[in-house]
């Protein structure tokens, strides 16, 4: 091999297979003094390059392999999750209406948990929905809304391909305060958080991007009624936003839900179950639509359609205490939910 080609070879880190070719070619190249030039370059890069393609591969280093979940959840996933982004811990130093009844000094108006449900079933592939759910006065999270009120079970007996997030609110306290969701375009981030938190639930982050695109559907019972009413006046997601339910719920903010129903009249549904305690505001608000000339049902379809507006008087045998699990029928969020085939599992 001559000088020149020595100082030009760059220096490599071979395989052992290689650098015995390597080493024939080049005696090769030196048992051939006639062969100089172009000709014995040729030579050279066709005995460096006849590696068997086996020896080649077993000489890369092996990328890590990139995770591989299942978008169908194997298994019923429920968890209780401190979100960044959540209602609470909140100071009504900050309220818009200025009462000061939280204080971050005080452990109710200091949670900022959160409870996800994945049903077993539920496809990331498929159109969904994401349930959100806004407790009433005086609850927390595991006690009322998962083992009282069993939210997170219905979503499983439903047909539904939907998931719930429900956030916890000012705990064991009469207070409908929407703490942080009084804050403009907060609701959205915290739907942001959401959909990072139910993709590490259902077991890849990168999905994420797949819970942006759900559709939502919030539920709220009681005293939730103004966390509701804070999150579609100018929570910022209401083009995500399919439906309002009300449990029992419509005690104040008929402005807000009246423009609501009004504003994306043919996307949007807007069921409002009552009782006696909301009886005359439910009444009220269906005066209002009445003065606009929308119509609006005092029954359930079989199917609620987008545009559709739904009150549901209460009748004997139903109680405010245990209207989330029984209302117009037993488990009425499932029940809503299997009267929207276009999310069906």
């Amino acid at each position: 091999m001559t000088d020149e080609l020595r100082e030009k070879r760059p220096p490599v880190l071979w395989s052992t297979a290689t650098a015995a070719l390597v080493a024939v070619a080049a005696i090769a190249l030196d048992a051939a003094p006639a062969m100089r030039g172009a000709q014995a370059q040729s030579l050279f890069a066709q005995s460096l390059f006849s590696v068997p393609a086996q020896q080649a591969e077993q000489a890369q280093p092996k990328r890590p392999s990139r995770p591989n979940p299942s978008p169908v959840a194997l298994e019923p996933k429920t968890k209780l999750v401190e979100f960044e982004n959540a209602p609470f811990p909140f100071d009504s130093g900050t309220d818009p209406r200025g009462r000061r009844t939280a204080s971050l000094e005080n452990d109710r108006y200091n949670d900022p948990r959160v409870l996800l449900h994945i049903p077993q079933g539920f496809d990331i592939r498929k159109p969904g929905v994401i349930v959100i759910f806004f407790h009433g006065h005086r609850a927390n999270l595991s006690r009322d809304v998962l083992a009282r009120q069993r939210v997170a079970d219905q979503i499983s007996l439903s047909k539904a391909n939907a998931v719930l997030v429900a956030p916890q609110f000012a705990v064991n306290a009469s207070d409908s305060s929407a703490g942080n969701f009084w804050t403009p375009g907060l609701f959205t981030l915290f739907l942001n958080e959401a959909s990072e938190q139910l993709a590490i639930l259902h077991g890849f982050l990168g999905m994420a991007r797949d819970f942006d695109k759900l559709n939502v559907v919030i539920v709220g019972y009681s005293g939730g009624f103004a966390p509701v009413a804070w999150a579609i006046h100018h929570g910022g997601s209401n083009e995500r936003m399919r439906g309002v339910v009300l449990l029992d719920a419509l005690y104040g903010d008929l402005d807000k839900f009246e423009k609501w129903i009004v504003g994306d009249r043919y996307r949007r549904f807007f069921v409002s179950g009552y009782l006696g305690s909301t009886r005359a505001r439910n009444l009220q608000l269906q005066q209002m639509l009445d003065n606009r000339g929308i119509k609006y049902r005092m029954n359930l379809d079989e199917r609620i359609r987008p545009g559709s507006v739904t009150f549901l008087p209460g009748r004997n045998g139903e109680n405010h205490h245990s209207y989330v699990t029984r209302a117009w029928t037993d488990n009425p969020i499932a029940d809503l939910l299997n009267r929207l085939p276009e999310y069906r599992r």
